[in-house]
């Protein structure tokens, strides 16, 4: 789960040595290689702190186009952002960025910083932790689309547990679902914690270190979201809008977003293999560069900040087409 924008706090954030830097700051950085009359994309604002050092690094014509789906982000960016002539804000999920005026003309770097961020985790009335009971919502728009609550409530017994194993690749999903609809007959689920307590009834425990609801509340997470089926329109319509030149940064917190992100680097930067008893119909011409591979936070950054622990950042690189 992407906790960006809360938590480690640095003497080392330049003339702004009292913000909390999001994960993997430096690392984004460099990997964007901001160009001071550059036009970026954070597509996953957050609060601000990887689009704070992005605007640090721009001149006076440079431009940052800020995206978020949560209300309460946008909100945070108009007040906090919206001041700077450089600035330009949209809500919505960073999927529609091709959709905005204002990504017409290129950009020179696009930066997704996915899942849950560090203000929605935290506040129980979002609903997105059992660690803190609250209203079983989970949505990142809460102002539109479905709740938790309402799914749980409607969908059967099947289309939970494949969710529950999609993405939360949990093996116990169908006694999960089961137990979830069995529950629901008397009452209806409205309190993540009263959630999480029949998960975990449902599962043994054993020897494993997390809680048994984990899996099951970031599967429902991301189906209520549409978190991976937005990454994949996301990545196409970022390659699409980038510049030749212009870097791609995705920083994910589980292996389904990454593997996601590697495959689609992979496939534009590498030729897949082929048959050798078979003619070649097309050339392979690629599209982008990787930029090194997986990286992740500091021993001294995760130390400060647990939550770093899981994160991973790609970058890449698109080329210059071929005539």
């Amino acid at each position: 789960m992407r906790t960006g924008d809360g938590t480690r706090q640095s003497a080392q954030a330049g003339h702004l040595p009292a913000l909390h830097l999001p994960v993997l700051y430096a690392q984004v950085m460099e990997g964007l290689q901001v160009k001071r009359d550059g036009t970026y994309l954070d597509g996953t604002f957050g609060r601000g702190g990887h689009a704070r050092g992005v605007l640090e690094r721009l001149g006076p014509g440079g431009r940052l186009l800020l995206m978020d789906k949560d209300p309460e982000a946008i909100a945070h960016a108009e007040a906090h952002f919206g001041g700077d002539a450089r600035v330009q804000i949209r809500r919505g999920s960073f999927a529609g960025m091709a959709q905005w005026d204002a990504v017409a003309d290129g950009l020179d770097g696009v930066l997704l910083d996915l899942g849950v961020s560090s203000p929605q985790l935290d506040v129980a009335e979002r609903g997105f932790s059992f660690g803190k009971d609250g209203p079983l919502d989970m949505r990142m728009d809460f102002e539109s689309g479905q709740s938790a609550a309402d799914w749980i409530a409607s969908a059967d017994e099947k289309d939970i547990a494949d969710v529950l194993w999609t993405y939360g690749e949990e093996r116990m999903s169908r006694r999960i679902a089961r137990a979830i609809v069995q529950r629901r007959e008397s009452e209806p689920f409205t309190r993540t914690a009263d959630l999480a307590a029949v998960i975990a009834t449902a599962v043994p425990r054993g020897k494993q270190e997390i809680h048994p609801a984990t899996r099951s509340f970031q599967a429902i997470r991301i189906h209520i979201n549409r978190e991976l089926s937005d990454l994949e329109t996301g990545l196409d319509a970022a390659l699409a809008s980038l510049k030749p030149g212009g870097r791609l940064a995705v920083i994910s917190f589980h292996s389904l977003e990454d593997r996601i992100v590697k495959r689609f680097i992979t496939a534009h930067a590498k030729a897949p293999p082929t048959n050798r008893r078979l003619p070649v119909a097309i050339e392979f011409v690629p599209t982008v560069n990787a930029i090194g591979g997986a990286q992740k936070g500091t021993a001294e950054e995760i130390s400060a900040n647990p939550r770093a622990r899981s994160a991973v950042l790609r970058v890449a690189e698109k080329r210059e087409a071929q005539a």
